[in-house]
């Protein structure tokens, strides 16, 4: 199945995102072989730099795979991502113009996120990789439940709560793309703990 035949932005409303940074997962995934979403925020300035890019060595592929490393998982591609049941996508379909993401991109945004989600049912955990995907994720939580999936609260108090989503767990954690993720031990630590328990809920 390929995601983009049924996820996809219509009329591109949103006036304050980078467009021609405008992305979504491609190529074709098995619905039932998906075991975790990754939410991050957005994509890359330069395509080229986006997870599933096919040019030798993504940045956001890099920040990914050591996040993986640092929780102990030695992938070494994207393949060996998606073989281990894993979806990777962005929040926000359209890159950043700014230092923030708008409360309106957000919003927006989140109904495409809504049917990515929506096509992989078998999911059994989701990370939130960051303060954009939290929000994004309890846009949908609630437009759909009436309930946030997660609490207000900054991440570092709430993370180690249990949170839950049509049954599922739901991990705030903390955004694993971009060169300051290399830099941040304690952020990186914590990330890795928070990809740990997600894979311990799955086993």
């Amino acid at each position: 199945m390929k995601i983009t035949d049924h996820a996809f932005c219509k009329d591109f409303p949103c006036t304050d995102v980078n467009r021609k940074s405008y992305i979504l997962p491609s190529g074709e995934f098995d619905p039932k072989s998906i075991r975790l979403i990754m939410i991050s925020e957005v994509p890359p300035p330069d395509l080229g730099d986006y997870f599933y890019s096919e040019s030798k060595f993504p940045d956001f592929l890099k920040t990914t795979l050591q996040a993986f490393h640092d929780a102990g998982f030695e992938f070494s591609s994207m393949k060996d991502i998606i073989d281990a049941g894993i979806y990777l996508t962005t929040a926000v379909k359209c890159g950043k113009i700014g230092y923030t993401v708008s409360a309106n991109v957000i919003q927006t945004c989140s109904y495409i996120l809504e049917k990515e989600i929506a096509l992989l049912p078998d999911v059994g955990a989701y990370l939130l990789m960051g303060d954009v995907a939290i929000r994004a994720f309890n846009t949908i939580s609630h437009r759909l439940t009436g309930q946030r999936a997660i609490p207000a609260g900054s991440t570092y108090k709430i993370r180690s709560q249990e949170f839950y989503y049509s049954g599922k767990r739901v991990f705030p954690s903390y955004l694993q793309t971009g060169k300051n993720y290399l830099i941040e031990k304690s952020k990186r630590k914590m990330i890795a703990e928070d990809i740990e328990a997600a894979f311990r809920i799955l086993e």
